[in-house]
């Protein structure tokens, strides 16, 4: 098993929204230290889609639509979205 490095950012992604029911069993509230090398158990599926968000964010980029420190992502999964909000900090 692949070892994170802990380069970057530390990102903390926390479960704001959920409608339906999420198929990995994510809930609101749900807290969890995420990174390019550790999804810390997010869906795969979610995990593969916001990687590209992620890997800015972890590595201190940033996009014209961010604000700061913190994002808000939404899963592909229209039907039982599932809301993450990603926050960074140094560590």
């Amino acid at each position: 098993m692949a070892k994170d490095p802990r380069l970057g950012y530390k990102v903390v992604a926390t479960v704001t929204g959920s409608e339906g029911t999420c198929s990995a069993g994510h809930n609101i509230g749900d807290s969890f230290e995420i990174s390019c090398h550790n999804p810390a158990g997010l869906c795969g599926w979610f995990y593969h889609d916001i990687f590209p968000s992620l890997q800015t964010f972890q590595f201190g980029g940033s996009l014209p639509w961010w604000n700061g420190d913190v994002i808000h992502l939404q899963c592909a999964d229209t039907r039982n979205l599932v809301t993450i909000k990603l926050e960074r900090s140094k560590r």
